[in-house]
C-alpha cells in the first residue's frame, strides 16, 4: 500500500517508525514465525546464544526491551523450555540465562526465516542505500536523548 504524498502523517518520524515496526513484525511472522517466536523473543535468544549467563538486567541493556516486557518474554521462553536460568554467581538475587538444547535448535531453525524477513524489509530500498539505512536506524536507537 502506497502512502498518499499529502498525508500529514508521512512527515511524522515517530508515526512512520511505528508503522515500519508493525510492517517488520508482520514480515517476521510470515517468514520466521513458524517456530512461534516473536521478533523480540528471537532477539533475546540471539543475545543469550551470543553471551551465555547474562542476567535479565543485562538483557534489558543488550536488547533495549523494557524490564517488564523482558520479564514476560523470559517467562514465556522458560515455559516453552527454550532457556534455562540459575542464580548468578556474582549476584544471588539475579538469574543467569542460558539457552536450552531446545532453545538452540529453535534459534537455528528460526535464523533463515529471520534473514529472509530482513531481506524482504530492505528489498524496497535501493541496494546502495540499505547499509546507510541500517546505520541511520542505529543512530536513532543509540541516541542519548532519554
Amino acid at each position: 500500500m502506497m502512502a498518499k504524498a499529502g498525508n500529514p502523517l508521512n512527515r511524522l518520524a515517530a508515526h512512520l517508525l511505528h508503522r515500519a515496526g508493525q510492517r517488520a513484525a508482520d514480515i517476521f511472522a510470515g517468514e520466521a514465525g513458524a517456530g512461534g517466536l516473536t521478533p523480540r523473543q528471537f532477539a533475546v535468544l540471539v543475545v543469550v546464544s551470543d553471551e551465555e549467563g547474562l542476567t535479565q538486567t543485562d538483557l534489558v541493556g543488550r536488547t533495549g526491551i523494557d524490564r517488564s516486557t523482558l520479564a514476560d518474554i523470559v517467562a514465556r521462553l522458560l515455559n516453552r523450555g527454550l532457556i534455562q536460568r540459575r542464580r548468578a554467581k556474582d549476584d544471588g538475587r539475579a538469574y543467569a540465562i542460558k539457552l536450552s538444547t531446545q532453545g538452540a535448535k529453535t534459534l537455528r531453525e528460526a535464523q533463515p526465516g529471520a534473514a529472509a524477513a530482513d531481506m524482504r524489509l530492505l528489498a524496497s530500498l535501493p541496494p546502495a542505500k540499505r547499509q546507510e539505512f541500517l546505520e541511520f536506524l542505529n543512530l536513532i536507537v543509540d541516541s542519548d536523548d532519554n
